[in-house]
């Protein structure tokens, strides 16, 4: 996530933090790098232009801080200007007459329907029962994707009928309330392109199920069109808030933080990755961190909290400290850090200093996880159990399972042990002695 810009950002104030005192010459040159890096990045010349004067201006009027040296106080300043583009998100509330409806729009291609279905399972989360509405009925893969989707989530959906969409879906938010619904997301049609059609009909919806929230998703990765596809909508339909998608794999970073400043709507949500927990909320000063190389550990620990069953990780962490810890709690615990999504996405939510080598050797850091589980999976509930019993026989038997050599099972078991040893030497000293992040 905004790989490109962080890069050319890092290494603009790695070269200021090299001179002991800066003069405007040396923010001059800063500024026209930042300018080049922000363009090259597809941020909006607009949005560029500005944020770069008040950065001139502050750079060069401000006094400077005693804590910071001047390069730092430049990253300070970029900053403040780049959490001020990215704008706050507003507050999204479901307060008022039930059920809420929240319509979707977008354009084809942007994860829409994907994006339903994160939403539907995000509100579901803070205790809304949620239905799912598929209104579009031009394309039947649309409804056959959103009610898969809900199957996986045991949401009830309504698909549209063969009425107008406007009809259809009015008759479903119909249905959803009779049964209970407390929020309902209709999911509607897209188009390669905007059209007087798709905006009659999205307008028709709206008029019939008077929507609370309207959202529109937009991809990240397609730039500065992004920013032309949310004023295309805007220009027809009340917006009251962006859901970005696709962020993972925006190097960039140009529409998220020109969106919001050349449209003026919030941005709400960002869709961080495919699976359906790979979706939270905007947060202007995270996001900034995350492109300035800050890193967004809150975000890192969130998503540990979402994933990590609490009271089996206070049993998991007795066990280890006791030296009863098992390859079975070994293989759970690899299960947790999986589901918190990519090793490469986790990384990039640690400051860059703490990442070293890191972000090189995260893809083969995910395949080393991959293999780890396989092999584990490989074994018996006995073998987890008490891993002396592995032979050289079983220890074939697990390598052909697992699709791994006999020296990678004997390079997980040698891990396993070591774990051991250092849990066993910890808990000696008592509570007093152990690892800080044990427990």
């Amino acid at each position: 996530m905004f790989e490109g810009l962080t890069d050319r950002l890092q290494s603009i104030f790695r070269n200021l933090g090299r001179r002991g005192k800066l003069t405007p010459a040396d923010i001059e040159s800063a500024l026209r790098e930042i300018r080049l890096a922000l363009l090259e990045a597809d941020v909006h010349y607009r949005v560029t232009k500005e944020l770069v004067d008040v950065v001139r201006r502050e750079a060069l009027g401000a006094q400077v801080s005693r804590a910071l040296n001047p390069a730092q106080q430049v990253v300070q300043i970029v900053h403040r200007e780049l959490v001020a583009a990215l704008g706050e998100p507003g507050r999204f509330t479901l307060s008022g007459a039930r059920p809420c409806v929240i319509l979707m729009v977008g354009m084809q291609g942007s994860g829409k329907t994907t994006t339903a279905a994160k939403l539907a399972r995000w509100l579901r989360e803070r205790g809304e029962r949620v239905h799912l509405v598929a209104g579009d009925a031009r394309r039947p893969a649309a409804a056959q994707q959103l009610e898969i989707l809900g199957r996986s989530l045991k949401l009830e959906v309504h698909a549209a009928s063969e009425a107008s969409p406007a009809a259809a879906c009015a008759g479903a938010l119909e249905e959803a309330s009779r049964a209970g619904a407390t929020a309902v997301i209709i999911d509607t049609a897209g188009r390669s392109q905007l059209d007087e059609e798709l905006m009659a009909e999205l307008e028709a919806i709206a008029g019939e199920v008077r929507p609370r929230e309207t959202l529109l998703v937009v991809d990240a990765m397609t730039g500065q069109e992004a920013v032309n596809i949310a004023s295309g909508f805007q220009a027809r339909l009340p917006l009251t808030g962006l859901v970005l998608s696709k962020i993972d794999g925006d190097a960039r970073g140009g529409a998220a933080i020109s969106i919001r400043s050349v449209t003026g709507t919030p941005i709400r949500f960002l869709g961080t990755g495919e699976s359906l927990e790979a979706f939270e909320l905007f947060d202007p000063e995270r996001v900034a961190g995350r492109i300035l190389g800050m890193g967004d550990v809150l975000g890192l620990i969130e998503k540990a909290e979402a994933v990590v069953d609490r009271e089996e990780a206070e049993k998991q962490a007795a066990r280890l400290s006791k030296g009863d810890f098992t390859l079975q709690d070994m293989a759970d615990q690899l299960a947790q850090v999986r589901r918190m999504g990519p090793l490469g996405n986790l990384l990039d939510l640690l400051p860059s200093g703490m990442r070293g080598n890191l972000a090189d050797t995260g893809e083969a850091a995910e395949r080393g996880l991959v293999r780890s589980q396989a092999i584990v999976q490989s074994m018996t509930p006995q073998e987890r159990r008490r891993p002396e019993l592995l032979n050289a026989s079983r220890k074939r038997r697990v390598a052909a399972g697992s699709g791994t050599t006999v020296q990678e099972v004997n390079q997980l078991l040698r891990q396993f042990q070591q774990l051991k040893r250092l849990a066993r030497q910890v808990g000696k000293r008592g509570p007093a002695g152990r690892l800080p992040g044990l427990r």
